[in-house]
């Protein structure tokens, strides 16, 4: 087998589904026959067998361990099979990384996804597409919404009745779990059942789950809105109060991607309701006291958000090394100049810095850090409708001063 010219293309990343190679074209069928080298799993490798001519290397546990062997036939043909899309969840992401566009070339097939929309009759666009693959359950709860549509990737049998648990013991019992195995091969089966009265046995290994979203009454519904009610977190009383929280995260501003420094961050209220606002935003919380700590990593895990970073340190000390933040809350430490002057050095440009202040010892940190660094000092108090006697009353609970500074 001779090599291939300078400037072609020597990696096929090659999607096949379960009716193997007569689901293949006639450029797919031709790029992994003229492989010197074709790697998949071994299912994958079995579909094509007819295909292969030379050496067949099937994926070893991690990944990544191949990458290496793939890259030293750079130049000499070589193919790598994918489930349907692969770039769908899939492992053309994880090639792109390491191969240049142009040595690079993909003949997806169809998804899972859009083998199932087909089957359910459901609207691509419509509906939201996860994986389960390598993933916990958890980042499922803030997509629970009633009424929406969502299709998930299984990684292998157990996935559907361990959503099924998942879904029932969050109040989601009435939504309708439809069981998608080995979609477009000979095995293709399709299932419906009640999360709450899942009874599926004998679950092909390879399937994917639709789910259509019910709540019953008293269901653990995440609302979109800023300002979850203090009672959806575990805490001792070290909480910034949801109508504190609203506006503190509004003077955040969280975009899609960025990271947040929370120092001090108690019941981590504040950083997983930035993460919620966005699956790709991230946040590292500071929290000296351990009990608070593991408390605030429960409070994660229970509303959808598990990746929170929790350091059981003390600012600033704590805060050398981490990656650059494009926000920073201080909830504790204001008080202290060096903890200012560590955030504030190390915020991204265009970064937001928010400080509250409950004592005049830390108002007065950011009268200072005000004079020095700019930006806006603002008062913030709630009254609550509470009991006097056999009447009612407003009580106020402690003026909250915020100093919002934006980093030039």
């Amino acid at each position: 087998m001779t090599g291939m010219a300078a400037d072609a293309p020597w990696l096929a990343i090659v999607g096949i589904g379960e009716d193997g190679v007569e689901g293949l074209s006639e450029a797919a069928r031709a790029l992994v026959r003229g492989a010197e080298l074709v790697v998949g799993g071994e299912r994958h490798l079995a579909l094509a067998a007819l295909l292969i001519r030379d050496e067949a290397l099937a994926w070893p546990s991690p990944l990544n361990e191949a990458i290496s062997q793939i890259l030293a036939r750079r130049g000499r043909p070589t193919a790598v099979l994918a489930s349907g899309d692969p770039f769908c969840f899939g492992v053309g992401v994880l090639l792109a990384r390491y191969v240049p566009e142009t040595e690079r070339l993909c003949l997806p097939a169809p998804s899972a996804f859009a083998l199932a929309c087909a089957r359910l009759g459901w609207s691509t666009q419509e509906t939201l597409q996860l994986s389960l693959c390598g993933r916990p359950l958890e980042p499922l709860a803030p997509v629970l919404q009633p009424g929406r549509r969502l299709l998930v990737l299984s990684a292998d049998e157990t996935t559907p009745s361990a959503l099924a648990a998942y879904l029932a013991g969050r109040g989601f019992g009435p939504s309708r779990l439809h069981v998608l195995e080995a979609l477009g091969g000979p095995k293709e089966r399709r299932r419906t059942v009640n999360a709450a009265a899942f009874d599926l046995a004998d679950i092909h290994p390879l399937n994917l789950v639709g789910v259509e979203v019910v709540a019953a009454p008293g269901a653990r519904v995440i609302p979109l809105a800023s300002g979850l009610p203090d009672e959806a977190f575990e805490h001792d009383g070290q909480i910034t109060k949801r109508e504190i929280r609203a506006v503190t995260l509004s003077a955040l501003a969280p975009c899609a991607g960025e990271l947040l420094w929370d120092v001090g961050g108690g019941s981590g209220s504040i950083s997983i309701e930035w993460m919620l606002r966005h699956p790709d935003n991230r946040a590292v919380v500071l929290e000296p006291n351990p009990e608070r700590a593991a408390r605030a990593a429960r409070n994660a895990c229970q509303l959808g958000v598990p990746a929170l970073r929790i350091l059981t340190a003390c600012a600033p000390d704590g805060l050398a090394g981490l990656p650059a933040p494009d926000a920073v809350f201080l909830g504790g430490g204001a008080s202290d100049p060096a903890v200012i002057e560590t955030a504030w050095t190390a915020l991204r440009p265009g970064g937001r810095l928010v400080a509250n202040a409950v004592t005049v010892e830390t108002e007065a940190a950011l009268l200072q850090a005000r004079a020095r660094l700019g930006g806006s000092l603002t008062r913030l108090s709630v009254e609550r409708l509470e009991p006097i006697g056999g009447m009612e009353g407003f009580h106020p609970a402690r003026t909250v001063t915020q100093w919002v500074a934006v980093k030039p």
